[in-house]
């Protein structure tokens, strides 16, 4: 269903002066620039931890599970505050839970633990789930059908700019102050340590939270820019939507998907530290991360053209076979090809979210809030796919641990395949 001028996501009569799409569209771009930007600042926090509490691949990458659970657990919640009261309010909702999630960074730092951060990261992956629920769908709904791969693979490119911009900040912010302290050193210097060390990690993020008020307080004062009518389907009706073979196959694509892009965004720090990639130290490394997220970037923007003229399900066909293709040669090489050509799997990933989101959920209709919440809560993936990961880093190195995140790949390939067949068979060759 697309939402015309005036008409709530619901397709309730416009108020006086209706809506201004234009205007709408930019506020939904911020939000993927936002929640995008504070995801993949992740990735500088794993390295931070994991030194700062000696933690093995497997947990440090708990950071991610933490964050990530939150998605399974929030998802349908949050659609249903959506059918409640409307996108802008829960939007707002969602910024002041990732500011209290932001905040929690302080009384974590002081304990001194891990499982406070943990803790602080759950709540701020609360409120980024939140927002991101709002933002797929709206986006998705904000002109005609024909064009949503397009349009939300455009709206994702504006998440990459915030995944790019983000990691380079924090790996200067967060990595660039790290200290040595001798192995032998006493417990209170260790305690001095470490307080030093975490203190950087709230400083950034109590930054943040200040940032997120603002922004909280500016979506509030519009949340009447878009009329709302509360729907009266039970949300837990949501899951019945797994019924239909399209939705359920992209739903577990999306689950994959995110599992494999965030393992390896959690592991390219390290990894590009290796002596046999390119020996890095952990700042120098962290600042890579960004070419990770740019290609990203870079390719959403070339996507959302494609996309336009080809059919999406044998772009993502496509764009998951280079995936593949690239992991295997860094994999199997040493040096800068091997750093490098797993930095390009971003150029790969770049369509991926928004294609299987949307050739999952393009005939929902008044069901798309309901969609993206069931949607939202697969993408816990990046809660599981990742520690997997390091347990297989762990048993047999990076290198062969890039095998997992290939495996999910294939799968992608094979549901872009069968959605470009099945489209095809139903009449709709342009868009499959």
């Amino acid at each position: 269903m697309a939402l015309n001028p005036g008409a709530g996501p619901t397709g309730t009569s416009p108020e006086p002066g209706g809506i201004d799409l234009p205007d709408l569209r930019l506020f939904v771009f911020a939000l993927f620039f936002i929640f995008g930007g504070i995801t993949s600042l992740n990735d500088i926090l794993i390295p931070k931890l994991k030194g700062l509490f000696t933690l093995s691949y497997f947990e440090a990458m708990l950071v991610q599970s933490a964050f990530f659970a939150a998605y399974f657990v929030v998802s349908l919640p949050a659609a249903a505050v959506v059918q409640r009261i409307g996108y802008m309010r829960t939007a707002s909702v969602g910024l002041l839970v990732m500011m209290a999630g932001c905040l929690l960074f302080i009384p974590a730092s002081l304990t001194g633990s891990f499982a406070p951060f943990l803790a602080a990261l759950f709540v701020l992956a609360a409120g980024v789930t939140t927002v991101q629920v709002v933002a797929n769908p709206l986006i998705s709904l904000l002109g005609p059908p024909a064009t949503a791969h397009s349009r939300l693979t455009f709206a994702q490119a504006f998440n990459s700019l915030g995944t790019t911009l983000f990691p380079w900040a924090g790996a200067t912010l967060i990595l660039g102050s790290i200290a040595t302290i001798a192995p032998d050193a006493s417990a209170a210097d260790m305690a001095a340590h470490n307080a030093q060390e975490t203190r950087v990690i709230w400083e950034t993020y109590l930054g943040l939270a200040v940032a997120l008020a603002a922004i909280a307080a500016m979506v509030w004062w519009r949340r009447n820019r878009l009329p709302h009518a509360p729907a009266v389907t039970p949300i837990l009706a949501a899951f019945n939507l797994l019924g239909q073979l399209r939705f359920a196959m992209g739903t577990l694509g999306i689950f994959l998907y995110v599992g494999a892009e965030v393992a390896i965004g959690s592991l390219i720090v390290n990894y590009l530290m290796q002596a046999d990639v390119l020996g890095l130290p952990e700042q120098q490394a962290g600042h890579l991360v960004a070419f990770y997220w740019g290609g990203a970037l870079v390719g959403r923007f070339i996507g959302a053209a494609i996309l336009r003229i080809a059919r999406p399900g044998l772009v993502l066909a496509g764009a998951a076979t280079m995936a593949i293709l690239l992991l295997l040669v860094s994999g199997l090489t040493s040096s800068v090809v091997s750093g490098y050509a797993l930095l390009a799997v971003g150029l790969a990933n770049a369509i991926m979210f928004p294609t299987i989101f949307t050739l999952a959920s393009e005939d929902l209709g008044t069901r798309q809030a309901e969609g993206s919440g069931i949607i939202c809560m697969a993408i816990v993936g990046g809660a599981i796919i990742p520690p997997l990961t390091g347990l297989f880093a762990d048993a047999a190195g990076l290198r062969a641990s890039l095998l997992l995140p290939a495996a999910c790949y294939l799968y992608i390939g094979m549901f872009g395949v069968w959605a470009a067949a099945s489209r095809r068979r139903a009449g709709h060759a342009r868009y499959a």
